[in-house]
């Protein structure tokens, strides 16, 4: 009996929906049949049976969701099969004890089918290599990438030879095998590929943006506003911060207006309880900041945000920005936020499609400041003028509230002495 188990179809992954089952008890199968739809949140893919022979048991159910390494099918393997597959492993021994076979990675007979993912056997179809013949060095022999750049390297090196069984009485022949041609380009395009492990940080942040794409909705909105007066108010602002050594830019204005804003629409500084069915508004305002770091993007939290004045913030952004950077952010530091701000502006940019920071619902993009002609009472004039982006989560936010949040935004940044009327 062979068990048939669910195999990582995608790179890394954990688990599978099972879409539709192809095969019922009872029916007759031959090696490489589609037996199985899986479903995970990389690929859709179908998979084949291992063996030739007759489906015994089934152990899964369409819809379930189960994990890489469970029984799926148990395949009673026909008498044939099973006799060629032993044929063919007695063969390799026998040409593996004539020193024939130079390389482990070289001509290995399988009674099943080769283990490897929808993209290596891709990339064996690309080199022109039987992904049969190689022998694998991944996780229950899964054949890799690199094994199949090896496999390659050592077919063109070195031609493979086969041996014949002699009968009895004659000598032993052996006749060349047809170098295995790789490809020009593929072979090309290979060896110019530098392999990067996704770990850290960065897997993290893949795993994260994966999940909030999957579980959220996005919308996107795209507004502009003039910063004239903001730019005005800084700079009376400035000598009174330098003297103070506080780097003053334009972010802590923007958070006090999203402080405001948010107050004043408080669905969207709130989560969702999935498990509980339960929209959580919450009432204190950890607004997250998006920084560049040499190892990606981490998002230091401002705790209060709405307690502290324009240059508490802007002395806080400047500490957690550099503490982020040399890698040194507690835990305390990057969690609990309520709304994420990206400020992308000073390297340029019009417009963006920002992804939420999950469990949040929304998160602001700003954009590049630069002057532009713009009409203010039917006549031409040049203003500093900047574009900003919302995302936000359909499943609770309307269109009508996003584009009034952000109209309120716009209206206390254009007129910047609101912002000294509306703080508390």
């Amino acid at each position: 009996m062979v068990e048939f188990k669910l195999p990582d179809v995608g790179e890394g992954m954990h688990e599978g929906e099972i879409i539709k089952i192809l095969v019922k008890p009872g029916d007759a199968v031959e090696q490489d049949q589609p037996v199985i739809e899986v479903q995970t949140d990389k690929v859709n893919a179908e998979l084949s049976a291992p063996v030739t022979g007759v489906i015994k048991e089934i152990r899964i159910a369409e819809g379930e969701t189960v994990e890489v390494g469970t029984t799926l099918l148990v395949i009673e393997q026909s008498a044939g099969s099973a006799k060629e597959g032993a044929a063919a492993t007695q063969e390799a021994v026998r040409t593996e004890e004539k020193g024939e076979a130079s390389t482990p990675r070289h001509v290995t007979s399988r009674p099943t089918r080769a283990l490897a993912t929808p993209y290596v056997r891709q990339m064996a179809r690309e080199m022109k290599i039987d992904i049969e013949k190689v022998a694998g060095t991944g996780a229950a022999g899964r054949v890799t990438e690199e094994d199949l750049r090896q496999y390659a390297a050592a077919a063109s090196t070195k031609p493979a030879k086969r041996t014949i069984v002699p009968a009895a009485n004659s000598e032993a022949v052996t006749a060349p095998v047809e170098k295995i041609s790789v490809g020009k380009h593929a072979g090309e395009s290979m060896s110019r590929i530098d392999r990067i492990p996704m770990k850290g940080i960065r897997k993290k942040i893949a795993e994260h943006m994966t999940k909030s794409v999957t579980i959220i909705p996005h919308v996107t909105s795209v507004d502009e506003m003039e910063m004239d007066q903001l730019r005005g108010l800084r700079e009376q602002m400035l000598p009174l911060a330098q003297k103070r050594n506080i780097k003053l830019t334009f972010l802590p204005f923007f958070i006090k207006a999203l402080v405001i804003a948010l107050k004043e629409f408080p669905v969207l500084n709130a989560s969702i309880d999935d498990a509980a069915q339960e929209i959580l508004l919450k009432r204190f305002y950890h607004i997250g900041v998006a920084t560049d770091t040499p190892d990606g993007l981490i998002v230091p939290v401002i705790k209060d945000a709405d307690r502290k004045s324009i240059f508490q913030l802007a002395e806080e952004i400047a500490q957690l920005a550099e503490l982020a950077r040399a890698g040194k952010l507690t835990l305390e530091q990057i969690t609990g936020g309520t709304f994420t701000i990206s400020n992308v502006g000073p390297i340029g940019g019009l417009q963006a499609n920002p992804i939420i920071n999950h469990p949040e619902v929304a998160i602001i993009a700003l954009h590049k400041m630069e002057k532009r002609w713009v009409v203010r009472e039917d006549e031409g004039v040049i203003r500093w003028m900047m574009n900003f982006s919302l995302s936000f989560d359909h499943r609770l936010i309307d269109g009508v509230t996003a584009v009034r949040f952000t109209n309120r935004i716009k209206e206390l940044l254009e007129n910047p002495t609101l912002l000294f009327a509306e703080m508390v």
